[in-house]
């Protein structure tokens, strides 16, 4: 990421932070023990990180896909678009929350083909989406529906993409160092 532009914002903290900012740190630090890089560096933008974390619930409690298939859509975006940062975070909550078989992680990680039918569907019809810049033909649509998945589930699809674009570009821009427990995952794309 040398050639990428940094931002020069500050990692924020819940000692840096205030009103909404700071409420968000703090249930963050609640709920996993500490606050995240991503979330220190995201809510220098209150209101970005506020909506990454409404989508990010909703898409996880309300979205119809299980942990595995959460997982398989969240990792199939970070992959395209590069995020050495997510895809160290996803994998680790795949492997060790959301019990991702060991052979699925890694197919998704490496982009070998997934060893299942009905996931290798979800994340091909994922990467048509952003490929495709959300303009599946109807094939491709009937095919993924085929797999035994429904209108309902594109749109939560495209509710994953609009979280993980959140979190992907921002890792980016501040090129976000990757947290202590996530490290055993880190990634990197092969050029």
């Amino acid at each position: 990421m040398s050639n990428t532009a940094k931002l020069t914002l500050p990692v924020q903290t819940i000692e840096s932070t205030h009103g909404s900012a700071k409420t968000m740190l703090e249930a963050a630090k609640a709920q996993m023990g500490s606050v995240p890089n991503m979330y220190g560096n995201m809510v220098n933008s209150p209101g970005m990180l506020e909506t990454y974390l409404l989508g990010y619930r909703r898409f996880r409690e309300e979205s119809g896909f299980t942990p595995v298939e959460q997982e398989v859509v969240l990792l199939t975006i970070s992959r395209f678009n590069v995020c050495t940062y997510c895809m160290a975070a996803h994998s680790m909550i795949a492997d060790k929350m959301s019990k991702v078989p060991a052979e699925i992680l890694e197919a998704l990680r490496t982009g070998d083909p997934i060893p299942d039918a009905k996931l290798t569907a979800l994340s091909a019809f994922t990467h048509i989406l952003l490929e495709q810049r959300r303009n599946p033909t109807t094939i491709q649509l009937n095919d993924f529906k085929a797999a035994g998945y429904t209108d309902r589930h594109v749109l939560e699809i495209i509710l994953a993409i609009s979280v993980k674009t959140l979190s992907n570009y921002s890792n980016h821009l501040f090129h976000t160092e990757v947290d202590t427990p996530f490290q055993k995952y880190a990634w990197q794309a092969e050029l």
